[in-house]
């Protein structure tokens, strides 16, 4: 449910960055600057400069997936261009256990699955696999408050107190919609980001089987005092976007999973999207792990099933979708997605500013969607203008972070 701490120092070169980075690098040949519009020119300068992949899943005692994932990956240019070898090198040298995709001039350039999705069934991870995001879920979220509030049932300036009634009581009664989404409302966290220092602690303070429902969440979110005035500044906070899950189930009548479903999955294509219990996760889900390697799982760390603040599960194509789908207006208007991507507060620690939901890079133009936890990391980025879209989908605490690093390293070195 986090976007992670880590990103203060690893996560704010996303990686997409290798191709914000070809802003910067060099053909090692030619001394000349690449053009980052050309995605050609791209894959070229980048390759020129790839590692060769070194086979290091023996040491690692996790199989990689290269060759059956090529092949569903039919109409990708990775093969021709040298990308895909780029991508794997980087992949088993970190020893990722996920999905990478990257799309460039809106088109699939690279598909890669590795690793496990089960380990001790030996099950591997596929290009369909379908993976816990996180905090990536905010952005959907984010969507269904929007999508109500251009319905009218509910409105920007809409306060949490007139929808909670006396629940919650220490929210401030001046706390409104607009901040929720913007991180700004100033309501104490019951995930606080300043005070957990590591994702595989055990964090929750119920049962996580007792927080499989909406309401289910008021156990967690009551009793925590308001950090600042709302409005003030900007504090990212996981239990401001259950506060708005809970605003929208009570104003739309429907239950929230549903209603993400309803608002963004459906009209978006994204048939492989929903918010799975982890106590029966279907057989083409990855199961989330602690560590590197062992057996042990992060069933007991998150809820049963995740909810406004993260835990939905989705799939590489899926997250692509939802990139088309929300640049096409078909999950709300495009005045609306203005507006959810235009910058309300500067993060400096993130190196980027945050809209309604969403991420922004503001030197680069990217819109990003992040999420780390116990078991999950989830990296994705989209620029619109250069229609290019890079995401990275794991099932293992660490594993998206160190792939954007190495990929920013490997531009740095020719710099």
């Amino acid at each position: 449910m986090r976007p992670s701490r880590h990103f203060a120092d690893a996560a704010r070169q996303l990686f997409l960055r290798y191709t914000d980075g070809i802003s910067i690098v060099l053909n090692v040949n030619s001394n000349e600057a690449t053009d980052p519009a050309d995605p050609q020119a791209v894959v070229a300068a980048v390759h020129d400069i790839a590692p060769q992949p070194a086979d290091r899943s023996a040491e690692r005692g996790i199989d990689v997936v290269h060759d059956d994932v090529r092949a569903e990956s039919s109409g990708s240019r990775d093969d021709r261009d040298g990308l895909g070898d780029l991508v794997d090198g980087i992949a088993d040298d970190v020893g990722l256990s996920g999905v990478i995709r990257i799309d460039l001039d809106g088109s699939l350039a690279v598909q890669r699955a590795y690793g496990l999705a089960h380990r001790g069934l030996g099950v591997p991870n596929t290009v369909d696999t379908q993976f816990a995001i996180a905090s990536g879920s905010k952005g959907l979220t984010a969507l269904t408050v929007m999508s109500l509030v251009e319905g009218g049932e509910l409105r920007l300036d809409t306060t949490a107190r007139s929808v909670l009634g006396g629940d919650l009581a220490l929210i401030d009664d001046r706390v409104t919609v607009e901040q929720l989404l913007a991180h700004r409302s100033g309501i104490g966290d019951y995930l606080d980001e300043d005070e957990e220092t590591d994702y595989n602690d055990y964090v929750l303070t119920v049962p996580v089987h007792e927080l499989a429902t909406t309401e289910q969440f008021l156990a967690v979110l009551d009793g925590y005092p308001m950090k600042h005035d709302p409005g003030e500044r900007f504090v990212y906070c996981n239990g401001g976007y259950m506060v708005l899950a809970l605003l929208a189930e009570r104003a739309s009548g429907v239950p929230f999973h549903d209603l993400v479903d309803q608002r963004v999955c459906r009209p978006a294509g994204m048939t492989d999207t929903s918010f799975l219990r982890s106590d029966e996760l279907p057989g083409r889900t990855a199961v989330g792990y602690l560590d590197d390697d062992g057996l042990r799982t992060n069933v007991l760390h998150l809820p049963v099933r995740g909810n406004g603040d993260g835990g939905i599960y989705t799939t590489a194509a899926d997250v692509n979708a939802l990139w088309d789908a929300l640049f096409d207006g078909r999950i709300v208007s495009l005045g609306t997605v203005a507006e959810m991507t235009r910058p309300r507060s500067d993060v400096p620690e993130m190196s980027r500013c945050y809209g309604r939901g969403f991420w922004l890079d503001d030197s680069t133009g990217a819109v990003s969607l992040l999420g780390g936890d116990a078991g999950v990391g989830f990296v994705s980025a989209h620029h619109r203008d250069r229609r290019i879209t890079s995401t990275v989908l794991c099932n293992q605490t660490r594993g998206a972070w160190p792939v954007s690093q190495r990929l920013n390293q490997l531009l740095a070195a020719s710099t």
